[in-house]
């Protein structure tokens, strides 16, 4: 008994150490890019990554729902207990906490070191040498100028369906197929992109992630990038360029966003580029909405048809799925973007912009 109890109490040091761990590796967010991010978690990435990839589904989803499952079991058994009268309930509670305690700790120690110290590796604008700094309203406003002219060009050259809405040219898992192409032609200049990864997976539940308001997921544990598979057409590629940013070790959703952007624009196929640079372009005019309205209302009225028609099926695809458990989903997920040092949680998607921004100051890809 009272090994147990030492172990018991050696799992739960683990969340102590796993929180210390990742407060420290924030203060040297060179050492994590050089000796974690590029050594440790390069090693532990492809290789899990290519051992699950081996898999046509997705082990992720198999996990989180048996995960679930359990949980659901273990509730119905407290409750039982606790309804036995010469059980000592007191006792019963410490234990199921201790359980509870002990695994919470184990799998925040596993995330930590397996993925997690990711959010504290060096800014993307570093790494790459972007000149990220304050820009003018103007300056936005001509980013958004140019995304709307490249939207339109490449909008006439993707395929439509009988509503006129984007269609994939051969579907959903011929993309998914696909995506790695972006990722190869990026990594030619930008070395941090490559690597052998396995391929990105729908997920069979997709109208659940839907529901929680989540286009995508990355699963660290089985490090697979997860794909909602019944977004809108339009939306898909960039999104899976997305998870896969995730999966090679850039783990912040402003930085993941740009990476989705560019490897989908970099894709010789014209509907990842179609979706990369729609990417950009809502959220280059949501901020352009709140700094200058009178420019945005004038910019939207410049969208092609088709490229009008896209944004509506998205925006109507979305509304269907508004409600508390998309609201509570959003409200999680902006306390664990905050745990994890990104202070401006959710909102912190809005701060692509400035990397787009500085990528049209720099002129580093031609537009």
């Amino acid at each position: 008994m009272k090994k147990i109890s030492q172990l018991h109490i050696g799992f739960i040091l683990l969340l102590p150490l796993a929180l210390g761990a990742s407060y420290l590796a924030s203060c040297f967010p060179s050492v994590i890019e050089n000796f974690y991010t590029k050594k440790i978690y390069r090693f532990i990435g492809q290789m899990l990554s290519r051992l699950t990839g081996i898999l046509p589904f997705s082990l992720g989803e198999i996990i989180v729902i048996s995960s679930i499952l359990l949980i659901i079991v273990g509730l119905i058994s407290f409750l039982r207990h606790l309804t036995c009268e010469n059980l000592n309930r007191p006792k019963i509670i410490m234990n199921y906490l201790k359980v509870l305690l002990l695994l919470i700790s184990f799998t925040y120690f596993v995330f930590i070191f397996v993925w997690g110290l990711n959010y504290h590796r060096m800014p993307l604008s570093d790494i790459a040498k972007i000149d990220v700094r304050p820009s003018s309203v103007k300056e936005l406003s001509d980013l958004c100028l140019v995304l709307i002219e490249r939207g339109n060009g490449l909008r006439d050259d993707v395929l439509e369906d009988e509503r006129g809405v984007m269609q994939l040219p051969k579907g959903k898992l011929d993309m998914l197929l696909r995506a790695h192409l972006g990722y190869t032609e990026t990594s030619k200049n930008f070395s941090e992109l490559g690597g052998t990864f396995g391929r990105p997976k729908g997920v069979i539940f997709s109208k659940a992630m839907s529901y929680m308001g989540i286009s995508g997921i990355y699963f660290p544990f089985t490090a697979e990038a997860n794909v909602n598979m019944d977004i809108p057409d339009a939306m898909l590629p960039s999104t899976t360029c997305h998870e896969m940013a995730h999966q090679r070790g850039f783990a912040r959703e402003d930085e993941a966003n740009y990476i989705a952007y560019l490897t989908s624009t970099m894709h010789p196929d014209v509907d990842f580029q179609y979706s990369g640079v729609l990417l950009a372009l809502l959220h280059s005019m949501n901020a352009l909405y709140i700094h200058d309205p009178e420019s945005f209302l004038k910019l939207k009225s410049m969208y092609s048809e088709g490229l009008q028609r896209d944004l509506e099926n998205l925006n109507a695809y979305w509304k269907k799925y508004e409600g508390p458990i998309e609201r509570a989903t959003t409200k999680v997920n902006d306390a664990y973007l905050k745990s994890n040092m990104q202070e401006d949680g959710v909102h912190s998607y809005g701060r692509m912009v400035d990397l787009l921004l500085a990528e049209q100051r720099s002129k580093q890809v031609k537009y």
